[in-house]
């Protein structure tokens, strides 16, 4: 298992950051990784709200559930594909007009993923790292 966390300041309010993230089907906006994210589950997007995402070029298939949801404050999240699951949650603080956002997710490798397991945090971060700077971009763009 490997530990993935981190923050970001994004200059907009965090029911704005928030919303953007709940959704997933907004991922593909600012993540060039992911090609497509479908709803599964009905609307209002909230706790228990499950998405099926494709990712890369060989669309690896992923399944997200929304597993906290206390709008704007904290948003728990377990994802499942192939190669691992990845539990966690994200936090959104008022900072200023702004908000700092964190990330703690507990990644778990199946298969062959698994003799990669001391690479994985470090990996692993700089890949969140690169998807949270995209939603900054996608949310303050003239701020970029």
């Amino acid at each position: 298992m490997a530990r993935i966390s981190g923050k970001i300041s994004i200059g907009v309010p965090p029911e704005a950051v928030f919303d953007t993230v709940a959704d997933s089907r907004n991922e593909p906006l600012y993540n060039p990784s992911m090609t497509s994210v479908e709803l599964l589950t009905p609307l209002p997007i909230g706790q228990g709200t499950r998405f099926r995402a494709l990712m890369g070029s060989a669309g690896m298939e992923m399944l997200v559930e929304l597993t906290e949801f206390d709008r704007p404050h904290r948003l728990g999240s377990r994802t499942t594909c192939p190669i691992m699951s990845t539990n966690g949650f994200i936090t959104f603080v008022p900072e200023g007009s702004g908000t700092v956002m964190r990330w703690e997710w507990q990644v778990r490798p199946r298969r062959w993923l698994r003799v990669l397991g001391p690479l994985l945090g470090p990996l692993g971060g700089r890949m969140e790292r690169t998807i949270w700077t995209g939603l900054r971009r996608h949310l303050q763009p003239d701020n970029e």
